[in-house]
């Protein structure tokens, strides 16, 4: 398997898919998928149809991205716009891709998106693995509905971001975008593709029990104590202090996480806002009646969280291409250290090509699990050669 990366700043949103196609296809002879993240400066039909102007042939998907993305060039931003494309190339690499708009049930648009990707790559059978872009809210319904058709299969991606914490977020699908909805792309092939879904954070000794929620989303009392005061006296400080949006940042270093059934791992929950009825908004989904505990990670221990995935997939598996999606909280939380990040990422990663996307929420896999989802995290996705 072959993969080149490109990227451009030019601010003609046409313009910029020409560009980027040229560029991210360059000396690939036959490329069959591209994975395209960018600003939500440019209007997505025309850089579609920049790209497939320049390459009918290849197939893209991919969501807008937090403010930046990384390549092997750096951190490639422009206020007028960016993008970049990792491109694909494989004789035994079949693709089928397909896009969906949310309508009145995620979990009926994720069994359509994943009938017709199959029928997109023109098979009756389920792929070796999928990728899911998703605009945020509702991640795990969508994958469900892939679940029903495809079964429990590798899997990985993540929910679209915005410039600026605006919520003019879009996923894209060949000359398609939409910002209520849902892309996926399918993989059959010889080849093998390894997810590596880590967030590094670690555990604390504050615990407790979901005791009502209101919603998938919205956590009302934990050990049956109104949630946002629980969160706050395991933190010494006054809910009142963190109510609204002042909740977002300041618990990014010391989100809520679970553990997964079998222990494999802790899926982090980034808090979105305290309420003033003293409730929690998080970012993914929980229950009720499960323990939750609190984690806690500083800027050091998310750049090192980033360097051990990247070595974990390295010592595992001998990638050709990287795809990572990366939680726009941490690089929030990152903010001027973001620089020294791409450095880890690309002292990591070495001489393989890569592109990374800052996104809501992240989606992957650990040893015997099926899809995961969660926030503030890293997935690391490697094709082999």
């Amino acid at each position: 398997m072959k993969a080149v990366v490109g990227s451009t700043i030019q601010s003609s949103s046409y313009d910029a898919g020409i560009e980027l196609a040229k560029n991210a296809t360059k000396g690939l002879r036959l490329p069959k998928i591209g994975f395209l993240f960018g600003s939500t400066k440019y209007t997505q039909a025309e850089l579609l149809r920049g790209v497939k102007s320049f390459n009918p042939d290849i197939k893209v998907i991919g969501c807008t991205s937090n403010e930046a993305i990384m390549t092997p060039d750096g951190i490639i931003w422009n206020e007028d716009g960016f993008a970049g494309m990792l491109s694909l190339e494989d004789n035994e690499l079949t693709v089928g891709v397909a896009l969906t708009e949310r309508g009145t049930d995620a979990r009926v648009a994720g069994r359509r998106v994943a009938k017709e990707a199959m029928a997109n790559a023109e098979k009756k059978y389920p792929p070796l693995a999928f990728a899911l872009f998703t605009t945020p809210g509702s991640e795990e319904e969508y994958i469900k509905g892939i679940q029903d058709v495809l079964g429990e299969i590798p899997m990985f991606g993540g929910s679209a971001a915005a410039e600026n914490s605006s919520l003019n977020w879009s996923v894209i699908c060949e000359n398609k975008s939409t910002n209520d909805g849902c892309a996926i792309a399918i993989f059959y092939t010889t080849k093998k593709v390894k997810n590596v879904f880590v967030n590094n954070y670690e555990k604390t000794k504050n615990m407790g029990i979901i005791t009502k929620m209101d919603g998938p989303r919205k956590i009302v009392e934990i050990d049956n104590s109104l949630a946002l005061k629980k969160y706050a006296e395991w933190n010494d400080i006054e809910a009142e202090d963190i109510m609204d949006d002042k909740l977002a940042y300041a618990a990014i270093s010391v989100p809520l996480g679970v553990s997964t059934t079998k222990g494999e791992t802790v899926l982090s929950h980034q808090l979105l806002k305290g309420n003033h009825d003293y409730s929690l908004e998080i970012g993914s989904n929980a229950s009720v009646d499960t323990a939750v505990m609190q984690l806690k990670i500083t800027e050091d221990g998310m750049i090192e969280g980033l360097v051990k995935g990247i070595n974990q997939l390295k010592n595992e598996f001998k990638a050709t291409a990287i795809v990572l999606l990366h939680s726009s909280g941490r690089k929030k939380y990152l903010d001027e250290r973001i620089d020294e990040d791409f450095v880890a990422l690309k002292n990591a990663i070495g001489d393989i090509p890569f592109i990374v996307t800052f996104t809501n929420s992240e989606f992957g896999t650990v040893d015997h699990s099926g899809a995961l989802v969660a926030n503030l995290s890293l997935s690391i996705t490697g094709f082999s050669e």
